[in-house]
């Protein structure tokens, strides 16, 4: 076996194998994906591999922030005090 084949360099964790990425280092870590993509000058399969991890990056992030979304839709309470769900509608996200 190459040592390519046994544990890409490009990753900084194995993601199965330590504890989930918050948001902050999910998108911490894409945006470097995504410099290294746009400012670099790499081969096909070093930038097909940070491609793939930007996608799951991309997708870590926006699971976490639809989990954000319903929790807060959770806590929002009616005028009673009762506690009622209601979408969000949080401004800027839809643009």
């Amino acid at each position: 076996m190459s040592a390519l084949s046994s544990e890409p360099a490009f990753e900084e964790r194995a993601p199965a194998q330590e504890r989930p990425l918050t948001f902050e280092e999910a998108l911490a870590r894409l945006e470097k994906v995504v410099d290294e993509l746009e400012h670099g000058e790499l081969p096909l399969e070093r930038a097909l591999a940070l491609f793939e991890e930007g996608v799951r990056l991309s997708r870590t992030c926006s699971e976490l922030l639809d989990r954000a979304e319903a929790r807060i839709e959770l806590l929002q309470k009616t005028a009673e005090s009762a506690f009622e769900t209601r979408p969000f509608t949080g401004g800027d996200r839809a643009s």
